[in-house]
């Protein structure tokens, strides 16, 4: 007998084998010809399979008559065409065994639709609803895509380190890490030579530096983990603990950088069409109905690209009335950048050159001594999805910049000296992962498409 999950048996084209299939029971009626039919899911893909339990089973009566949703079961049977409407085949079991049953006095999830913020307070149970299992699926679907893409064009994929003691984009908002007694932090001030580091230690916000060390080495690499950042922003575009891809490319400039970004964006749209119809359809259905539409209209549009000054230019000659006044100095706000993707541009913008006192200091400085050659997508609903830039390769130059900015060149001497020694052109940029989860999925928060949610206040599960 052969054991599959309940996606392969909705898939096969053969009938009258013997399977086996193991989850939860999403709905069971019983039918008073002597027969249950028993909703099977788990959990990979949207649509259940339908089990016919006969009463002829020997556990038929104190066992599968008392299912309800939430249970868990291994069923055998032979899987046959169905003459219900709503499935192509259904599984005729031959036994039914209880794994574990759930109390329907006390399951919270019943056989309704519930709100979003409710399934937030039990994200340990919400990956048992379709939304929630299909943004793993797509999750994961994607997190494949990425790592291809880049394996394919030859990059290198970098482990590099979570517990850092430099601030990569040098704004602060870090969690620290301290093996020190804070209960003492009273009695006197904290002496971080006696800290397991023997440094201030923090949780990183980026391996972007550690990257570009392995990039002045082998070329072309990339980082894919996680990331922190102790920013007191509540909202629904904004994590304490998030995924971010960062590729770093030697001997490339910004107009490269742009290409790989436009390319990896086109790569990731047409890898989820291909191979994630079925939840993309689900999106689409119950979340946003012009979400495909949305997402291959994209796909075959060309990206864009505007300085930020004309960007500036068209939105304070809009006429329209921000929330935040637009002037040439000022960082873009999601207001903003939705606007020209949205209304003026209907797609994707690659925006570049940006003044540098809005930037890190790692940036290339441009020419005039404003500017700096960063640039960030933007796409429609979501805002800046990409920031990047080309690298500041010259030991002088980001050695003022440092210190313009108020960092300390000595604790980032090593990350100097790769201007020291062989320096080149190179350049990368990051791709929140969460957002572009959260952008095609259609899903209006971003608590809403990673397993168990770091917020300001909430570190529940």
């Amino acid at each position: 007998m052969k054991e599959v999950r309940v996606a392969e048996a909705l898939k096969s084209v053969q009938t009258g084998i013997s399977l086996r299939v193991a989850g939860w029971v999403r709905t069971k009626r019983d039918s008073k010809a002597g027969f249950s039919f028993i909703e099977l899911n788990d959990g990979s893909c949207v649509t259940n399979l339908q089990i016919i339990a006969d009463k002829g089973l020997p556990n038929y009566e104190n066992e599968i008559m008392r299912l309800q949703t939430g249970c868990s079961i291994v069923a055998e049977g032979l899987l046959c065409e169905s003459p219900g409407k709503g499935q192509r085949v259904e599984l005729k079991a031959s036994a039914i065994k209880v794994m574990g049953w759930a109390d329907p006095g006390k399951y919270p999830l019943q056989k309704k639709r519930h709100s979003f913020e409710f399934l937030r307070s039990i994200a340990y149970l919400r990956p048992r609803t379709n939304t929630f299992a299909a943004v793993a699926r797509v999750r994961s679907a994607l997190s494949y895509a990425i790592h291809s893409f880049f394996h394919d064009r030859g990059f290198v994929y970098l482990h590099t380190p979570i517990i850092v003691g430099n601030d990569c984009e040098g704004a602060g908002d870090m969690f620290r890490v301290t093996t020190l007694d804070i209960n003492r932090a009273q009695e006197r001030p904290f002496d971080f030579t006696d800290d397991f580091f023997c440094t201030q230690s923090f949780l990183t916000v980026s391996g972007q530096l550690e990257a570009e060390a392995y990039a002045s080495a082998i070329g072309d690499v990339y980082t894919f983990g996680p990331a922190f950042r102790a920013e007191n922003s509540n909202t629904s575009r904004h994590l304490a603990e998030f995924w971010m891809v960062e590729p770093e490319m030697a001997f490339c400039d910004l107009e490269k950088d742009m290409n790989v970004a436009e390319e990896l964006i086109r790569y990731l749209f047409d890898f989820l069409l291909r191979e994630c119809k079925e939840d993309m359809d689900f999106f689409n259905r119950f979340i946003d109905s012009t979400l495909v539409d949305t997402i291959k209209t994209l796909s075959d549009k060309n990206f864009t690209r505007i300085t930020y000054t004309e960007a500036v230019e068209i939105l304070s000659g809009s006429g329209k009335n921000f929330e935040f006044p637009v002037s040439w100095g000022a960082d873009l706000q999601s207001e903003h950048e939705r606007y020209l993707s949205e209304q003026i541009f209907h797609g994707p913008v690659i925006i570049i050159d940006y003044p540098k006192n809005i930037k890190a200091f790692y940036m290339k400085l441009n020419p005039d001594g404003k500017t700096v050659r960063a640039m960030d997508v933007i796409v429609p609903r979501v805002g800046e999805i990409i920031g990047g830039s080309q690298r500041e390769d010259r030991y002088d130059v980001l050695y003022d910049r440092m210190q313009e900015t108020g960092i300390d060149p000595e604790k980032y001497q090593w990350y100097l000296d790769l201007r020291r020694f062989g320096s080149v052109p190179h350049s990368g940029f990051g791709l929140g992962f969460d957002r572009f989860v959260q952008f095609v999925t259609g899903l209006s928060n971003i608590r809403d498409v990673i397993p168990f949610p770091r917020t300001p206040k909430n570190l529940d599960f």
